[in-house]
């Protein structure tokens, strides 16, 4: 079959498959909300995850210095509220009031859960390095908290679990294939 060059800044969207997520930090009495589409598990044992963040970003600061961070799953209902908090920073104002979403506390770490996510998993750093443009903050999973109804060992990705994945601009799909777009 033919193929066709593609431009390098969109080349990652072809692979950038899993679920938008929200990630949340704090540090100093300032609490951050993130969106990010760049994070991946990359240990079993321990169990470890990695966040792509750019070091012009507010989250990256908080997550430099308190040294840990969660990662929330929203379900697609919260399209305008992950919208939001990716597309404003949090240098500016408070993304948890500005996006209408509730600070919970952890179980373990210092940084808050998003209350209206489904799914939340805790993480403290434990390396990051820079990796071209973004730091790669690998972190170990502490604790991790999941609504009861959405999991039983798999996702079972029916409403109001449906999760969001990003295409790149304002498009968004849903896990059960419905296309969305944020603006």
């Amino acid at each position: 079959m033919p193929k066709r060059a593609l431009d390098s800044a969109k080349m990652l969207r072809l692979v950038n498959h899993g679920p938008t997520v929200l990630v949340s930090s704090g540090h100093g009495g300032r609490n951050n909300i993130i969106t990010l589409a760049w994070f991946m598990p990359v240990s079993m044992d321990p169990p470890m995850l990695a966040i792509a963040i750019a070091p012009g970003r507010y989250s990256h600061g908080l997550i430099m210095r308190s040294r840990e961070y969660v990662i929330n799953v929203p379900p697609s209902r919260l399209l305008p509220a992950v919208w939001y908090c990716g597309t404003k920073s949090g240098s500016e104002g408070d993304k948890f009031r500005g996006a209408k979403l509730t600070p919970a506390p952890a179980s373990v770490v210092a940084a808050p859960l998003v209350e209206e996510c489904f799914a939340h998993i805790e993480c403290r750093v434990i390396r990051a390095p820079t990796t071209g443009d973004h730091t790669l903050f690998l972190g170990e999973a502490v604790a991790a908290s999941v609504e009861e109804k959405a999991f039983d060992g798999h996702l079972r990705l029916k409403q109001p679990f449906h999760t969001l994945h990003h295409l790149g601009g304002p498009h968004f799909v849903t896990s059960a294939g419905t296309r969305l777009s944020a603006s």
